[in-house]
């Protein structure tokens, strides 16, 4: 038996106005009715993961536990960042090294962090990792 991962969740004060935020960011399209719920995908029914945004009343009061690490199809990491700038987010950690690598730490309007790293473009495949579950 095995799951897969349907929606990634976040709770926010305007789900119409972040679900636009990051479907811009992401190239993605936004989807709703009369229900408060908002998806963004890139197509419905969704064929990958999505993002469903659900209004909380109460506000964000600490750092993330998850945060998603998004890498540029066809733009520069720098161009990406300075793309999610101007869409509104706020840049909130630069972690850029002088040989290129590294990756910035945003925050959405709602404050939710997410980094941008460098795409394969710039930064080459990345070899596969194994890792071993279980004894």
């Amino acid at each position: 038996m095995s799951l897969h991962v349907h929606n990634i969740t976040v709770d926010c004060a305007d789900a119409r106005g972040l679900a636009t935020f990051w479907a811009g960011l992401l190239g993605w399209n936004v989807y709703y009715d009369d229900d408060p719920e908002v998806v963004v995908a890139p197509s419905f029914p969704p064929s990958v993961t999505g993002m469903l945004f659900i209004p909380v009343p109460e506000g964000k009061s600490a750092k993330n536990r998850l945060h998603l690490d998004l890498q540029p199809d066809d733009m520069t990491r720098d161009e990406a960042v300075e793309r999610a700038v101007a869409s509104g987010a706020t840049v909130i950690g630069d972690h850029r090294h002088e040989d290129g690598s590294g990756w910035v730490t945003l925050a959405d309007p709602e404050g939710n962090e997410f980094c941008i790293e460098r795409g394969e473009a710039e930064s080459g495949p990345r070899a596969p990792r194994a890792f071993r579950i279980g004894s």
